[in-house]
């Protein structure tokens, strides 16, 4: 009977644990609200959760395997996009190396060695030659690397990323969006908790 008391005094107290952190996250604090909200490309049933990055971000890098683990049991509510930072020539690099990997279906086995490989130890692949060595490793031959890299349907994925990044006037990255009203950035797990909190608002919302 004891034991029983105190299972329940715990499971409460996790539940208002729970709960008062999701309370106390703040607008401006945790996260920000977009001035003007941006129409997402998620079906109308679902929320979108896009996440800007950069493979040579340190805190994208820190904040990878807690959004890998949140991936493995994302709602069927959500509709998660990844997008690649492109908003310098350096980062615009990875941006269409990430792009030829889905492009050309290597994306799944090229995206978290490309993270490592950007942020352990001292080699960096972060320009086109480098990426395009890399990419032969797994099957991609470099001449269709490059054509495909320069192609005009990677570049408009480039513009596109642009033009989103300026309508969210993001100045750096990892930025998750939520549902094109929220930003939340941070290296951390508390991102995936403040990002769960923002999915909810808009779930009670609809």
């Amino acid at each position: 009977m004891k034991n029983l008391i105190l299972t329940s005094v715990f499971a409460v107290a996790a539940v208002f644990s729970t709960q008062t952190m999701a309370n106390d996250f703040v607008e401006g604090k945790d996260y920000k609200v977009v001035s003007n909200p941006v129409k997402t490309s998620a079906p109308a049933n679902q929320i979108e959760v896009r996440e800007f990055f950069w493979y040579g971000c340190t805190y994208c890098f820190k904040l990878e395997p807690y959004m890998q683990a949140w991936l493995k049991k994302i709602p069927s509510d959500v509709y998660f996009l990844r997008t690649p930072a492109a908003m310098n020539p350096m980062w615009e690099q990875g941006a269409r190396a990430y792009y030829v990997s889905e492009a050309l279906g290597v994306r799944k086995r090229t995206h978290l060695p490309l993270f490592h490989i950007n942020n352990v130890g001292n080699q960096k692949i972060l320009q086109k030659d480098a990426f395009a060595k890399f990419f032969v490793k797994y099957g991609v031959p470099e001449a269709k690397f490059n054509s495909m890299y320069d192609s005009f349907a990677i570049t408009a994925k480039i513009s596109e990323s642009n033009q989103l990044a300026q309508k969210y006037q993001l100045t750096g990255v990892p930025a998750v969006v939520v549902n094109g009203k929220y930003i939340v950035q941070g290296g951390d797990d508390k991102v995936v908790k403040v990002v769960e909190y923002l999915v909810n608002k808009e779930r009670k919302a609809k």
